[in-house]
């Protein structure tokens, strides 16, 4: 071999040991990182995979399933112009999307007159009408529905 070639295979030697070398470190820290050394992180068994994987949060459906159902209170007994005031005021405090407003009686009239059974079934199911649009529990689908009779007898008694 010339000079060159023994230049090259001791260059190429020492790039070799230097890459295995940097690549053990790697390995090693990538398994010290991830437990797995010392951890039990490499177990297939189902219910730790199960924990391992678990989402980090969960969706509140507003709804526990572990927990007893509580009484559904009475619209008598839901503070109705809290609810409003909370969830209704946006639209029917502006008047947006064609909402009639709190206290306009000349709005309101015609919808009382259709009767509370169908004032309180368009809040709760939602309404499309010529003047506007009423979103289910006006949008806000957390709300009970003695939350959304209580605010719309509170809105009907102010538009009277």
């Amino acid at each position: 071999m010339s000079q060159q070639e023994d230049a090259f295979a001791g260059t190429f030697k020492t790039v070799m040991i230097v890459l295995i070398v940097i690549g053990l470190i790697i390995f090693g820290i990538a398994k010290l990182v991830t437990g797995g050394f010392y951890g039990s992180s490499g177990s297939t068994d189902d219910a730790a995979v199960a924990e391992r994987t678990k989402p980090v949060g969960e969706v509140n459906t507003g709804k526990v399933a572990d927990a007893a159902p509580k009484a559904a209170a009475t619209p008598a007994a839901i503070d109705g112009k809290s609810v409003f005031q909370g969830a209704c005021f946006a639209c029917h405090g502006t008047g947006a999307a064609g909402a009639p407003k709190v206290g306009d009686v000349a709005n309101w009239g015609p919808r009382i007159a259709q009767g509370i059974d169908t004032v309180n079934k368009n809040a709760i199911n939602g309404f499309a009408g010529k003047d506007g649009v009423m979103p289910a529990k006006g949008g806000r689908t957390d709300l009970s529905d003695a939350e959304v009779l209580a605010a719309v007898q509170y809105m009907v008694d102010s538009s009277k």
